[in-house]
């Protein structure tokens, strides 16, 4: 078997608590990793500009993903790889959204568009990425320049049909999948939290079963599928365990801490 290299985790209900912090248990956990020689990095659906508290307190000295991995950014917050929906894509995609009536947000590098200041989600989504929207009459102007698309809802029914049928419109030409049971994103093709997991063992050179991933939704499934172990958290859905190496406790239980502490005792026991 092959000794884990990296650690690649997701965080909104993997790392972070319910409520958007980062336990002293994380913080030590990653310190561990970082001790012994684990590399550690994020991949999430968050913006980029969502996830730049994060850096400091982990510590993060990797390149870490965004938007489900199509954009990629060093701890500095400078680019290294950018990928947009294509703009036909995002009119089509806000065409499906509207017909089910979904709150819509469009997210560049650095700004959130929305329509709508008083939607179901914003106030939400603003405290837990912490960063303000700017309110638009028109997405037209920025067609051109979107890393994501999201429909917000909190009819989990609606998001089902309405995940659905955006398949349906956009085919291969964009990656639709809900990254919370209230939010569908829809980012660039060809581009997912695998990918990212493939980018950054070529990266760091070492093959993708030296890597260990952690979530807890479908959008993680192709960091599931492209890695060497995989943890799902104890609060996720069967059908997104089945599809993990190892089950971990949730994340109102350190789920996060001890599933790095099976990686760093797995690693023991190899060594």
């Amino acid at each position: 078997m092959t000794s884990i290299k990296l650690v690649v985790s997701d965080v909104d209900g993997t790392l972070l608590t319910p409520d958007k912090r980062i336990t002293d248990a994380t913080k030590a956990a990653v310190a561990r990793l970082q001790a012994a020689g684990i590399g550690f990095t994020l991949v999430s659906s968050r913006p980029t500009v969502g996830m730049e508290f994060l850096v400091e307190p982990l510590r993060l000295a990797l390149p870490f993903g965004s938007f489900n991995g199509s954009s990629i950014v060093d701890p500095a917050m400078r680019p290294i790889e950018q990928h947009l929906v294509p703009a036909a894509v995002v009119a089509r995609s806000l065409a499906v959204l509207e017909q089910f009536g979904t709150d819509i947000w469009l997210f560049s590098h650095d700004r959130w568009l929305i329509r709508d200041a008083c939607g179901e989600y914003v106030g939400p989504e603003q405290r837990a990425i912490r960063h303000a929207p700017t309110v638009v009459a028109d997405f037209a102007p920025y067609l051109g320049s979107v890393s994501k698309i999201v429909g917000a809802s909190s009819d989990p029914a609606l998001l089902q049909a309405c995940e659905d049928a955006m398949h349906e419109a956009v085919g291969s030409e964009a990656t639709a999948v809900r990254s919370q049971t209230f939010y569908l994103d829809i980012t660039p093709p060809g581009h997912d939290k695998g990918t990212f997991v493939e980018t950054m063992a070529r990266r760091i050179g070492i093959p993708t079963a030296a890597v260990a991933t952690i979530g807890d939704m479908e959008n993680d499934l192709p960091m599931f599928a492209r890695s060497g172990l995989s943890f799902a958290m104890g609060d996720a859905a069967e059908e997104i365990k089945r599809h993990a190496s190892h089950v971990t406790a949730s994340n109102e239980d350190e789920g996060f801490a001890k599933a790095v502490d099976a990686i760093l005792e797995r690693r023991s026991a190899w060594t």
